[in-house]
């Protein structure tokens, strides 16, 4: 199974190999893809023994040449953590909808790539909260946010909720939509449409809940 596959127009961004000013060679795209994949499979199968030395033989490679891609596993986990949510931003960016059928697009959407990718992104979480992160601009947290930002506010206008509350919509969204509790849901045999329809009408009600709680 493939993590995290990038092509070479995205590896400038994370994890292209130290030194080098010229445009990633072919070879250097499918070097970090193997580590990705990797880190990918081990995050799955067995998080707690995830090392630099156990991603690189898992991949093929050196570990010498493991730490030319990544400097630290915190930044090659980082880095594959990011991978997974392209695929999310792509889609999210594409749709046509509006309102908060957006939203329940995306948001299944969302729910259909946890089920691939959930096992190993469970794994992996941060020691700063979620506004923490946001207002520090953590690059995972914008992206997260790039995603996002037009089905919540496209949601929170047919809702009637007023823009200035957007930071706490996504924390809130953050936190209802967590991988964890999602493939708790369908280990419940719910299927993911089912996921979808309680997780989006939950979330509509937390979000006037928080409105509704400045007037009371």
């Amino acid at each position: 199974m493939a993590y995290g596959r990038t092509s070479e127009a995205t590896l400038n961004s994370t994890g292209q190999p130290a030194g080098r000013s010229r445009g990633p060679r072919q070879d250097a795209v499918r070097n970090r893809n193997k580590l990705l994949d990797a880190v990918g499979a081990i995050l799955e199968s067995e998080p707690a023994s995830v090392s630099m030395p156990l991603v690189a033989r898992q991949a093929g490679l050196s570990t010498a040449t493991a730490y030319r891609y990544f400097s630290t596993l915190e930044e090659l986990i980082s880095a594959y953590v990011y991978s997974t949510i392209v695929e999310l931003r792509n889609f999210s960016h594409d749709c046509p909808k509006t309102g908060t059928a957006l939203f329940e697009a995306v948001a299944a959407e969302r729910v259909r790539l946890v089920r691939r990718h959930g096992a190993a992104t469970v794994q992996v979480r941060s020691r700063q909260g979620f506004l923490a992160r946001l207002q520090a601009q953590d690059h995972v947290i914008t992206a997260v946010r790039d995603i996002w930002e037009r089905p919540i506010r496209a949601a929170m206008r047919q809702l009637g909720v007023a823009d200035e509350h957007f930071d706490h919509a996504l924390f809130l969204y953050n936190i209802m939509f967590d991988p964890r509790d999602i493939l708790d849901l369908v280990a419940t045999g719910l299927d993911e449409a089912a996921v979808v329809r309680r997780l989006t009408r939950a979330y509509y009600g937390a979000v006037r809940g928080w409105v509704d709680a400045d007037s009371g």
